[in-house]
């Protein structure tokens, strides 16, 4: 009996050895499960954004020749719109009729001495000196004259008016005068775009206080020099505003029309940022489904999709899920649809 039970008990030994030989698995690496996309090939509109300030399209500030004189009249007020040439301001005549009665005074004295000089009676010094004393009056008559009328030199809308009737004029102009219809915006652009921007070309701006409206511009002027520090050149946009919904001062966005070019598209989730680091990178699948870390220099963005300008070629597979878990060399496996 005790015989039976102990070949029992070896027997009982070999079945379990041999289960536990039977039951051992050989594990296998699958890798990172991942979804791949395709980078395309696309065509890519190049529009550029800048922000800037509304200007008026010219100002000039309302100032007579000669300080010291008395302001008659103020013709207009802030707000008011004029023309070119319009009269604006009168100032009192008094200085003038007074100054005129002076150069009369000083022409006789010089019409009295010119026949004594000429014989022989006085020196040429002292001819000389009452020439420049009559060229000096009549200089200051005509100053007067001409101020005693100040006109706008441009069509525009009155935005400052610093006197009053009767006040004496100093050093502050009387008006100031603003062209609002054109205005012009006055924009940095980056030096990489120099050789696109031309003179006439069209361009949109919108301003945030009417989200829903787009004014028409074109460039008018392109500044010859670059500006070494931020590596950018002005443009000056001619903007139409004959309804007058524009003012200067007003936040303005401007938006240029570049051309297209051909690029390389791949989806926004695929490029990561390097902590710390302005670095872009993404990970694309190559060989035996290994991924590549590449770093990269993105473009512009189009919807879901952005233009990758170096770094990755047309064809290639790129991983859009997983990140938190590829590295560079990771096995991957390539989840389907």
């Amino acid at each position: 009996m005790k015989r039976f039970a102990f070949i029992l008990l070896a027997f009982s030994g070999v079945f379990v050895g041999c289960t536990g030989r039977k039951s051992t698995a050989v594990a296998v690496d699958q890798g990172v499960l991942t979804k791949s996309v395709a980078a395309e090939t696309a065509t890519v509109r190049l529009t550029e954004e800048f922000t800037s300030e509304i200007e008026p399209y010219k100002e000039n500030d309302i100032t007579p020749a000669a300080s010291g004189v008395h302001i008659d009249r103020i013709l207009v007020d802030v707000g008011d719109r004029v023309q070119a040439g319009q009269l604006l301001v009168t100032l009192d005549p008094t200085q003038y009729t007074q100054a005129r009665v002076q150069l009369k005074t000083v022409e006789d004295d010089y019409n009295r001495l010119l026949p004594v000089y000429e014989a022989g009676g006085i020196s040429a010094q002292q001819i000389q000196q009452a020439k420049a004393q009559l060229d000096v009056q009549r200089e200051a008559v005509a100053n007067l004259k001409k101020n005693i009328e100040v006109r706008s030199p441009i069509s525009g809308v009155v935005t400052a008016r610093n006197y009053e009737s009767g006040d004496l004029f100093a050093a502050q102009p009387i008006l100031h005068v603003m062209q609002i219809d054109p205005l012009k915006v006055i924009v940095n652009i980056s030096e990489q775009y120099f050789p696109d921007v031309r003179v006439g070309m069209p361009v949109d701006l919108k301003v945030d206080i009417f989200p829903d409206k787009t004014f028409a511009g074109s460039v008018s002027l392109i500044y010859p020099a670059l500006d070494p520090a931020t590596r950018t050149f002005k443009v000056e946009v001619r903007v139409p505003n004959a309804d007058r919904t524009l003012r200067p001062g007003m936040f303005a966005r401007t938006i240029f029309d570049l051309g297209e070019k051909q690029g390389v598209m791949v989806p926004d989730v695929a490029i990561q940022k390097q902590v710390g680091s302005a670095e872009r990178y993404l990970y694309v699948i190559e060989g035996d489904s290994v991924a590549v870390r590449r770093s990269v220099k993105p473009g512009r963005q189009v919807g879901d999709r952005i233009d990758v300008l170096s770094g990755v070629r047309p064809g290639e597979q790129v991983a859009v899920t997983a990140f938190s878990r590829l590295y560079d060399g990771a096995k991957v496996s390539i989840k389907q649809e």
